[in-house]
């Protein structure tokens, strides 16, 4: 069935894009939501009408996709996390890890957009990590993974967990 978007719609396109879709995605999600109307002469005609606001949208996202990408270029991403001593991640750093890392600097970015070689990193050291961020528009950010220390683990772990090493007998004597 051929529509005519009304709102942005994820993974399938923008507003004022014309799309084929099945019936049944449109009845029963696209229709009822109002991200979507069919595809008539009428529906057209209004959104050639309103083609000069789409473009200026389009427009303004292309401008805050390269503000964008140049502030994620300048932000220094450091992640420290437990390795041992060859260098090799006890985890891994996905594309989750970095949308959290962005997530708290303030930045929406999707763990989808973010395209990490080899899929994750599972040692120390300087990576580069493309994000994409609208139509044609990448940034690569200088990802750099650095050790925990054994300290910086030992305090991570909470103390409720060595006063429950304490045996049933030992707690009996105390008494």
């Amino acid at each position: 069935m051929k529509v005519i978007l009304n709102d942005d719609v994820k993974h399938l396109g923008e507003m004022g894009d014309v799309k084929n879709v099945a019936n049944g995605y449109f009845r029963n999600y696209l229709y009822p939501h109002k991200l979507a109307v069919p595809c008539t002469p009428e529906t057209e005609a209004y959104f050639e009408s309103k083609k000069a606001e789409i473009e200026a949208r389009k427009e303004q996202k292309r401008k805050d996709s390269l503000s964008l990408k140049e502030k994620i270029e300048a932000l220094e991403v450091v992640l420290s996390m437990p390795a041992g001593n060859n260098g090799k991640l006890y985890g891994a750093v996905t594309n989750q890890t970095l949308a959290d890392f962005y997530a708290k600097n303030g930045y929406e970015i999707e763990r989808k957009k973010i395209e990490i070689p080899n899929l994750t990193i599972k040692n120390t050291g300087s990576y580069t990590v493309k994000i994409h961020l609208y139509e044609a528009t990448q940034a690569e950010a200088k990802v750099t993974v650095k050790s925990q220390d054994e300290a910086e683990q030992k305090k991570a772990e909470p103390k409720e967990k060595k006063e429950e090493a304490v045996s049933p007998a030992e707690e009996e004597k105390a008494e």
